[in-house]
């Protein structure tokens, strides 16, 4: 499937795909006013053409840098290799000052503020003198990645150490033996300062200063023809300004641009292809779902671009979740998820908020996937747009209020921007329906409500051949229990099983189960027979077409019998008229062979269960070479050659047909009569649903 032609022609859309993204992204024009601080504005009333920061100037930067470097903890580090050694050392030792008639409790003493001075940390004295030089009275300790913030006043120095363990010593101590044992030869430093990881955090800090002391909102009133330009709207004009130059620079500069985004947005959907081309090859290798899918991520970036680059409307309006909606529902979740994810990421690129816009956009979808985890009604794909809102309203209320620790600071009309997306998303319902018509496909809604028993076609299907329909129940058991086995589409198989044999509703009582002792086949000759019994497939397309069938549910129509034979009436043709020559073709269906697991899993249901009806005795034995030899022998037909099927599965599937045509097809006990000279005070009855396990 994945054949080198596939792969450049998927590469080749990607990149088509990027280009155009790229091209529609907004670049700003030359700024056009001149203005200096005091003077009088010469221009004609200014507008906020789009939301931008208020930047500062750089000695309110600086002024900053300098407080951030006056409060900031410098990084230490435990190193405890050297405290090891000096510790280890100290155990050699205490036996030997034992044997020199050091008193037991002074060891003990000793040993015990060793390890307590080392877990309370040393640092050199330099280190001392560098953090006192500096005014710092914390630091911040690394262990094992662990930062804690710890004042310096405790740590020790070696000296500083020493001295606390001669000076603390309990009144019962000696501390001329104590002195005498030599303490400062196991002490030692196991606190470092870490330039590499201070220099690394404080430079994160710096970097991180807001460069902005507000935001001017789009059509927010700047100035004004004659208006004196005072510090504020200076800062304004200027922030404007660095804006606009930021984002221009002549035709040559935009260039420049217009290449840096197709860079990037051709890396972000060159991720999207390789994820696809790795976990969903049967969907990215296939022409009409690669484009699709790319199509939907087109329009919904450009919609957002336009938006973003002639401030229309919010871009918070524009219902993102409409993605894993309608990706979700004609393939897997997975998909719609990453789909959904390259997207958002893409559109984040011109949000002004791009943070909290791929959060809020994030979550969503998450929520869009999982409340469509079981698709099966259209009502499902308006409560999931109820989730949509509830959870926009939520995480933005949540983000708010932990941004800014304000209420207040809550923009309500965020509330009207959501709504209107809900209803938006309300219309996903139309869409996928427009979709499934444009795009042939098939959803799993589509599926549950042509499987409604209720529906015309098949309630026409039970009252016209009833002997069929409940066959095409039988078959649709058998058939879906065997999908499932082997990972093929459970409901598709199915709905189309319902369907398959809906032909024979022109001529029912040609075909057994329709028939009552009456066989019209006796008086018609075999060739005749074999074009009426044929006819069921040729027949079932029409009525299919007429009723609007969508193709994939006609295609089981045309394959549940390939292009095998009536074997009935082929055989007895032969059997009758050994010396005469058969016309083949007279007795063949016309086809095509089953294509698909669902396809191919119907051929072999259909076969077995309508075979399984001739048997005399329902033993193990014979239920188990019926499936056998029917399955077999359409293998060794080659009517499963364009099936993609493995042994396998084949094995599953004849495995699952054994065991549900056993519960099928089970005996019941019979109930003993009442002898008449019983007469029994109370009536007795029975269970009619009882049966022998």
């Amino acid at each position: 499937m994945n054949t080198k032609r596939s792969i450049i022609l998927s590469a080749f859309c990607i990149f088509i795909t990027a280009f155009v993204i790229a091209f529609f992204f907004p670049r700003e024009g030359k700024f056009r006013y001149q203005f200096n601080e005091g003077k009088p504005w010469k221009y004609g009333l200014l507008t906020a053409p789009s939301n931008f920061p208020i930047y500062k100037e750089a000695s309110e930067i600086e002024a900053v840098k300098d407080s951030i470097r006056k409060k900031f903890e410098p990084y230490f580090r435990f190193n405890p290799d050297k405290e090891h050694v000096k510790l280890e050392n100290w155990r050699n030792r205490m036996p030997v000052l034992r044997e020199a008639g050091i008193p037991y409790n002074i060891l003990m003493y000793i040993d015990k503020s060793l390890r307590e001075t080392y877990r309370k940390g040393i640092i050199s004295g330099s280190d001392f003198e560098l953090m006192n030089k500096e005014n710092r009275t914390r630091i911040t300790t690394l262990t094992n990645s662990v930062a804690n913030v710890r004042p310096l006043t405790d740590f020790r120095s070696v000296k500083s150490a020493y001295e606390e363990i001669i000076n603390r010593a309990p009144a019962d101590i000696d501390k001329d033996i104590l002195k005498g044992c030599n303490i400062n030869e196991y002490l030692t430093e196991n606190v470092f300062y870490d330039p590499e990881t201070s220099n690394k955090i404080l430079g994160d800090l710096i970097q991180n200063i807001p460069l902005s002391s507000g935001m001017v909102q789009a059509g927010e009133r700047i100035v004004d023809r004659g208006e004196v330009i005072d510090s504020h709207t200076y800062s304004v004009l200027r922030s404007l300004k660095i804006v606009h130059e930021t984002k221009s620079g002549g035709a040559q500069r935009q260039n420049i641009i217009l290449i840096g985004q197709f860079i990037l947005i051709f890396g972000i959907m060159a991720c999207f292809g390789l994820y696809m081309a790795t976990f969903n090859p049967r969907i990215f290798f296939k022409r009409k779902n690669l484009i699709f899918i790319l199509l939907c991520i087109i329009v919904t970036c450009i919609l957002s671009e336009i938006c973003i680059k002639y401030n229309l409307i919010n871009i918070y309006i524009i219902p993102f979740a409409i993605i894993p909606i309608v990706i979700r529902t004609f393939f897997d979740s997975h998909t719609a998820l990453f789909t959904h994810l390259i997207t958002i990421a893409i559109c984040s690129l011109t949000a002004l908020f791009p943070y909290e816009f791929l959060l809020l956009q994030i979550f969503t979808g998450i929520v869009v996937i999982f409340s469509l985890k079981e698709l099966s009604q259209r009502s499902q794909l308006i409560k999931c747009s109820l989730f949509v809102f509830l959870s926009y309203m939520i995480f933005y209320l949540s983000l708010v209020i932990y941004q800014e620790g304000d209420f207040s600071k809550i923009n309500w009309e965020m509330a009207l921007y959501f709504s209107i997306n809900f209803i938006l998303l309300m219309f996903s319902y139309i869409l996928i329906y427009v979709l499934e018509k444009i795009f042939g496909y098939l959803s799993s809604i589509t599926l549950v409500e042509l499987s409604n028993l209720n529906n015309p076609l098949l309630k026409k299907l039970s009252e016209t051949a009833p002997g069929t329909f409940q066959h095409t129940l039988q078959v649709s058991i058998l058939a879906s229990k065997a999908g499932e086995k082997v990972g093929a589409d459970t409901q598709l198989i199915r709905t189309g099983t319902l369907y398959h044999d809906i032909g024979k509703m022109n001529n029912p009582l040609f075909f057994t189960e329709n028939q009552n002792g009456f066989n019209p086949h006796e008086k018609l000759s075999f060739e005749q027979s074999a074009q009426i019994i044929i006819s069921h497939v040729t027949d079932g397309i029409k009525i299919a077409e007429k009723a609007g069938l969508p193709k994939a549910i006609i295609d089981f129509i045309c394959t549940h019998h390939g292009r095998g034979k009536t074997k009935f009436f082929y055989n007895s043709f032969r059997n009758n008229f050994p010396d005469k020559p058969v016309n083949d073709a007279a007795f063949t269906y016309p086809g095509p062979n089953p294509f698909t697991k669902e396809t191919a899993i119907l051929m072999m249901a259909d076969s077995t269960e309508a075979a399984s009806r001739s048997l005399k005795d329902y033993t193990d034995e014979s239920i188990k070479n019926l499936i056998n030899k029917i399955i077999d022998s359409q293998i060794a037909d080659g009517l499963m050659k364009n099936a993609p099927l493995t042994f396998k599965d084949i094995d599953a599937i004849k495995s699952v047909f054994f065991e549900r045509l056993k519960t099928m097809h089970h005996t019941r006990v019979s109930y003993p009569e009442l002898k008449e000279q019983e007469k029994p005070t109370e009536e007795v009855t029975g269970d009619p649903h009882h049966s022998a396990k």
